[in-house]
């Protein structure tokens, strides 16, 4: 029979893979309506959206991979999990991302230089209006996902479809405004498209290397880990807190001044109370007290 903490991380594994599962399914389907629209139209704001979808496969694969072997336990070689696995995935898909944007770059500079006419524009808009929809659902349950396991892998994969729909704004725009005669507006659009993809990638990325360069927690929860320490009748100082992150789990070490003449036993008490209250704030800490005896 399963634990209660068996049975959390099992439920926090299945909604990790239902939403690499519908991420990866919603890019192919993308990635199919959109390549059609390319090919009838000759947009290259279309075919900006199609390499963005593209990109979005292949980061979604990465994810699923990465999400699995993040969900494995510890083992002998791997004593503080595979969490690690998640912001990996992070890193690749901003570098994914990135050469994206590069192709896409030089592909509307391209067509500036050398326009061509672009057909059936109302069959690219009604592709993006789609693709706008389906993409509308994944964020939902993306970010559902997000507020009950704050994975981070999730919330980079969510960011890619999130810059998604303002492409995919801007592709109707850009349509709309070559069918009244401004043929430059597909390639413009597309130029813009390419520029916030950058961005987006460096956000991706910078999340990602902090983790794994074992950035501190947020401040605030560095504050609040400290006054509950602090707030035991029993403690007469905190010092040298340390935290980082590693997917889902969180690390968590302090020092915890007592009176030098408290009973061992007393102590050791002292120290799993504080531990459970700050476990109370981060259900997934791993955390790690050490004792300091001092004067009273």
């Amino acid at each position: 029979m399963r634990t209660p903490r068996q049975a959390d991380e099992a439920a926090y594994g299945k909604r990790l893979r239902r939403a690499t599962y519908a991420s990866l399914a919603t890019a192919l389907v993308l990635i199919g309506v959109k390549l059609l629209a390319w090919l009838w139209t000759g947009s290259v704001s279309i075919l900006a959206s199609l390499i963005d979808s593209l990109m979005d496969s292949i980061a979604s694969a990465v994810n699923l991979v990465a999400v699995r072997y993040s969900l494995m336990p510890p083992d002998a070689e791997h004593r503080f999990g595979h969490g690690k696995a998640e912001p990996l995935a992070g890193l690749g898909q901003a570098g994914f991302v990135c050469g994206s944007a590069v192709f896409l770059l030089f592909h509307a500079i391209d067509r500036l230089r050398f326009p061509r006419p672009l057909r059936d524009v109302e069959v690219g808009v009604a592709v993006m209006v789609f693709s706008i929809l389906v993409t509308a659902v994944l964020l939902t349950l993306q970010r559902s996902v997000i507020r009950q396991t704050d994975s981070t892998a999730i919330r980079a994969d969510a960011l890619h479809y999130a810059t998604d729909l303002l492409t995919n704004l801007a592709v109707i725009a850009g349509l709309g405004l070559a069918a009244l005669g401004w043929a430059w507006a597909d390639s413009v659009f597309a130029i813009g498209i390419a520029a916030y993809i950058f961005y987006s990638a460096f956000r991706i990325g910078s999340d990602a290397f902090q983790q794994l360069m074992d950035h501190e927690l947020e401040p605030e929860v560095q504050r609040t880990i400290l006054a509950i320490a602090a707030q035991h009748p029993d403690v007469l100082g905190v010092h040298d807190l340390r935290t980082r992150r590693s997917g889902r789990l969180r690390f968590v070490q302090l020092h915890l001044e007592l009176d030098d003449e408290l009973p061992l036993t007393r102590a050791h008490a002292v120290a799993d109370e504080v531990e459970e209250r700050i476990r109370a704030l981060l259900p997934d800490a791993q955390v790690l007290i050490h004792q300091d005896p001092v004067k009273a």
